[in-house]
C-alpha cells in the first residue's frame, strides 16, 4: 500500500496538467455557442476587453461652455476652486478646475487647467492652456490648448 501512496501525487499532478491543456485543444470558432441568438451577426464589430475604444474629444457645440468656464474661472487668478459649465442644448456638463500657478510662456502668462466633460453617463478628461498678454491683468484669457488628458 505503501507504493501506492508515494504514485498518487505524480499520477494527480498529471491529471491537472491534462486538465490544463486540455482548454487549448478546443477550436476558436465559439462566436455561435455564446452568442444570444444563436448566430453570429458578420456586419457588427466585436467587442472584447483587450484594447480600450479611442476616445474622442467632446463635440465643439459643448467646447464652446466649456472653454468659456475656463476663462472665466482663470480670470479670478486663485486656484483652489472650480466652475462648472452646461450646454442645455446637448445636455452635457462638467468643471474646469485651474492647475498650478501662472508661468511665462513667449512672453505671455499662462495657466494650466482640467476640464470634464460628462454627457449620458460618458465622462471625459481634458487638459487646457491658456494665456494672457503680461503686465495686463484686465486681458481676456486666450485657450490656446484643450485635449484629452490620459490618467497615469
Amino acid at each position: 500500500m505503501r507504493l501506492w501512496l508515494r504514485r498518487l501525487p505524480p499520477l494527480i499532478a498529471a491529471g491537472m496538467l491534462g486538465l490544463a491543456c486540455a482548454g487549448c485543444s478546443m477550436s476558436y470558432q465559439l462566436d455561435n455557442l455564446f452568442s444570444k441568438s444563436g448566430s453570429s451577426a458578420k456586419g457588427d464589430p466585436e467587442t472584447t476587453g483587450s484594447i480600450p475604444k479611442a476616445e474622442q474629444m467632446p463635440p465643439d457645440a459643448d467646447l464652446v461652455f466649456a472653454r468659456r468656464a475656463a476663462a472665466e474661472v482663470l480670470r479670478g487668478g486663485r486656484k483652489d476652486i472650480s466652475l462648472s459649465w452646461e450646454n442645455p442644448a446637448t445636455g452635457a456638463y462638467g468643471t474646469v478646475t485651474p492647475l498650478g500657478t501662472d508661468y511665462r510662456s513667449e512672453g505671455l502668462v499662462c495657466r494650466d487647467f482640467l476640464a470634464s466633460h460628462v454627457k449620458a453617463s460618458k465622462e471625459a478628461w481634458m487638459q487646457g492652456e491658456a494665456c494672457r498678454k503680461s503686465g495686463d491683468r484686465t486681458a481676456a484669457w486666450d485657450i490656446r490648448s484643450l485635449k484629452l488628458w490620459r490618467r497615469t
